[in-house]
């Protein structure tokens, strides 16, 4: 992969006619090293956030050697730079075919569920194998989140007693897991789930193995400014002792949006100007679908292409619109930017490393995949060396 020191030197070097993807390693590590340090647990990094080959390399170099995955392409993607690294299969809902590759062709042995149908499958596709771990998915509030899971995923906590009996029956080791929704805005949701992992064990007088906290964790974007990550760290911690078990269960989390957001970056090129509307050469059919229905507002900069090149201190809110012929193809934003940006002047967006590449489409013929690493920081970051707090860079 080709290697620059700063996207203004990819600009100036390359002139993209296409959108272009940045990584950055070295954002990769900070976040890794930052929940790796102050996490109460073990981390499964959430492979469908970003599985790209750089980010699944350098998260393994990191030190993390747990992940979670939804499919057997995703087992894949991780084993190809590790035989050793474990895979959980935390996708509540699973093909047959998919179960029996995991297990037999794979030696995945971590399956979720939050129906007796699925645990009856996962049993019947492993032939009754006697080394399962298996989780119960309970459902939660997702009221603090950006982007709701609870209305396709968890049991119901009245549900999930008579789950978790049925899954001790058959499992070597059983856990108990939730999923806070989607960047999660308050840490108050962490204590409210695992409340309800409390309530459960009373109920059922099983202990779990695991006690799984999911994803949720937050990132930083222009109008979504979180808590600290240490603030939810120490909730979760208070929560947990406030359960008052005695032999504490292993704790883990499946982060994905925290660990890689602040990795990835696209740069766009204005097609077209028509008074505050950039029309762009990427959209919510590319990596930027999240701006679309989502209305996540990514931090953006006008990258100076030349040095003769004047950018006005005067900033404007812009929204953006994408290069296809659909009209849902629109990001409402506001994008603050110079107020003189015009034709072929160049936008980085950050907080790209989530979910940027993965939702990719070929839509209307319009797709790139030309991905680069760049060295400078990113636009916006929650890691500022051993200090978590919000910070712009630029």
């Amino acid at each position: 992969m080709q290697k620059f020191k700063s996207v203004e030197e990819l600009i100036n070097q390359l002139k993209p006619e296409k959108p272009v993807y940045c990584i950055r390693k070295k954002s990769v590590l900070s976040a890794s090293n930052f929940f790796q340090k102050n996490f109460p647990g073990e981390i499964l990094y959430a492979v469908k956030t970003n599985p790209h080959p750089v980010v699944i390399k350098t998260l393994i170099e990191s030190g993390i050697n747990q992940f979670d995955v939804a499919s057997v392409e995703e087992i894949k993607q991780v084993r190809k730079f590790s035989s050793s690294a474990k895979c959980s299969f935390m996708h509540t809902i699973k093909s047959p075919e998919s179960i029996k590759r995991a297990y037999f062709e794979f030696g995945i042995k971590t399956f979720s569920l939050d129906t007796k149908e699925e645990l009856i499958k996962i049993i019947n596709n492993t032939d009754n194998a006697k080394d399962l771990e298996l989780f119960v998915r309970i459902a939660v509030s997702n009221e603090h989140a950006e982007i709701d899971l609870s209305k396709k995923f968890g049991a119901l906590n009245s549900e999930a007693l008579g789950l978790l009996r049925l899954a001790k029956q058959y499992a070597k080791k059983v856990g108990l897991s939730f999923h806070v929704g989607s960047q999660c805005m308050h840490p108050i949701s962490y204590a409210k789930g695992i409340t309800e992992i409390g309530n459960i064990i009373k109920k059922t007088k099983i202990i779990p193995d695991y006690i799984n906290v999911g994803g949720g964790f937050p990132s930083i974007y222009p109008d979504l400014v979180p808590d600290n990550l240490i603030a939810y760290f120490n909730e979760i911690k208070k929560s947990l002792e406030n359960l008052k078990i005695e032999n504490m269960p292993k704790i883990i989390c499946e982060p994905g949006r925290a660990l890689v957001a602040e990795s990835g970056s696209t740069i766009v090129r204005v097609n077209l100007r028509k008074k505050q509307k950039l029309y762009i050469n990427d959209g919510t059919y590319g990596t930027l679908f999240d701006a679309g229905t989502p209305n996540i507002v990514y931090p953006s900069k006008m990258i100076k292409e030349n040095s003769s090149k004047i950018i006005s201190k005067k900033m404007t809110a812009f929204s953006f619109f994408g290069p296809t012929c659909d009209s849902m193809d629109y990001m409402k934003g506001p994008f603050v930017l110079p107020n003189n940006i015009r034709e072929n002047d160049y936008i980085e967006l950050g907080q790209l490393g989530a979910y940027g590449l993965t939702f990719r489409t070929h839509f209307n013929g319009f797709y790139s995949d030309e991905v680069y690493e760049v060295e400078d920081d990113p636009i916006m970051s929650l890691y500022n060396r051993d200090i978590n707090k919000a910070i712009l860079v630029a």
